[in-house]
Parts: C-alpha cells; structure tokens; sequence
C-alpha cells in the first residue's frame, strides 16, 4: 500500500481511490446515480470504495438512519445533528458536505454555520436546541444520558423512537468523522457554495 500522504492536496484521501470502472457492478451503479442525480460524485463514495464490503454495509445503515418516512425528525433535523455533532469531533468532510444539505433542507443560508460553532445561539427552535443539547450530549458524554435527558426530549414532543434516531444518527457519523478524519477525506468545492444564496426563480413574461 503506498504510504499516507495527507498534505499532497487536492487529493481526495490518503488512502487508495479505485477506478470507477475497476468497481463491483452494484458499487458503480450506485455512484452512478448520485452522480446523475446531484451532478458530481461526493468524494465519500469514491473514498469508501477502497472496501467494497464495507462500502455496503455503510451505505445501508445511513440510508436506514437518514432516508425513513417513519418518526418526527425532519431531512433538516437529521442533517442538523450530523452537522453539530461532527463540529464537536471536528470533521472538515462532514460539517461542509451535510452543512450544504443542512441548508438546502432548512432553506435556511446562515443555519449549517451557526450549528456548527454554536447550536445555542443559532437561528434555530427550542425543540432543535434540546435535540442537539442530547445529540451533542451522545457525542461527547453518552456515559452520562439517563432518564432526565429523556424527559426532557418528551417534553419537546420527541417519543422513545426518535430519541432512538437521534442517538443512532449521532453514533453512526461518529464512525463516519473519524474513517473520515483518518483517511484525510476532502469536501467537494462543489459543497461549499450549495445552499448559501437562494435560487432566483427567472421572471414570468
């Protein structure tokens, strides 16, 4: 394996990047499409293709975690605690690639910034600083939730199934920040820019 050469910019990793015509027909599928669908490639794909059966296996959990029709969390909530949370594990990949979704879900320009150095001063609801109180809370100190953390969250309208998401999302990207931070995985330039200016829609004749 060639050595890690993390400063060697713009590299997307340290670690191998296979070619995409080198992958396994499902794995390229499915970049494929993303790459269809959003006009580039998010550099987390092409990274985590190095191990394809983990490439999988990752891929099916966040889909479990972030794509669900069930429980009160928003796509923005979601995004949200994966922002906040990867801050405090300090996560370049992370912050900047779902700080743009974060944007894009809330329709909010200033929100992924203001999460992601202060949640406690952001632009947000009493019911997402609680969710980001506890998320922040499973990040750093998941020794210590107990029963007052709950009521607290049921206070706010948050059941025993979305503190479960909220928990589970916070631990999922976890792992994500840290195989990211190893690996010296680079945000898309791509990311940056979404979601900070609102699309002007063109003028009706």
């Amino acid at each position: 394996m060639k050595e890690c050469s993390p400063c060697q910019t713009p590299a997307i990793s340290c670690f191998p990047v296979p070619e995409l015509a080198d992958l396994p027909d499902d794995i390229r599928q499915v970049i494929l499409a993303v790459q269809e669908k959003s006009g580039f490639v998010p550099n987390v794909f092409l990274t985590l293709a190095h191990r394809p059966a983990e490439f999988r296996a990752f891929f099916a959990y966040h889909d479990a975690l972030m794509i669900k029709d069930t429980g009160s969390l928003t796509k923005a909530d979601r995004e949200m605690i994966v922002t906040a949370t990867s801050a405090k594990n300090g996560c370049l990949y992370c912050v900047v690639a779902h700080g743009a979704l974060l944007r894009i879900y809330s329709k909010q320009p200033l929100v992924a910034d203001q999460v992601a150095v202060n949640h406690l001063k952001a632009d947000i609801t009493p019911r997402q600083k609680a969710m980001l109180d506890f998320a922040i809370k499973v990040c750093l100190q998941s020794d210590q939730v107990g029963d007052e953390d709950y009521a607290v969250l049921n206070g706010y309208g948050f059941d025993h199934e979305d503190i479960w998401d909220i928990a589970a999302i916070t631990a999922f990207f976890g792992l994500s920040n840290r195989i990211a931070n190893v690996i010296s995985m680079r945000p898309n330039d791509e990311f940056f820019l979404m979601g900070r200016v609102p699309r002007v829609k063109p003028a009706q004749n």
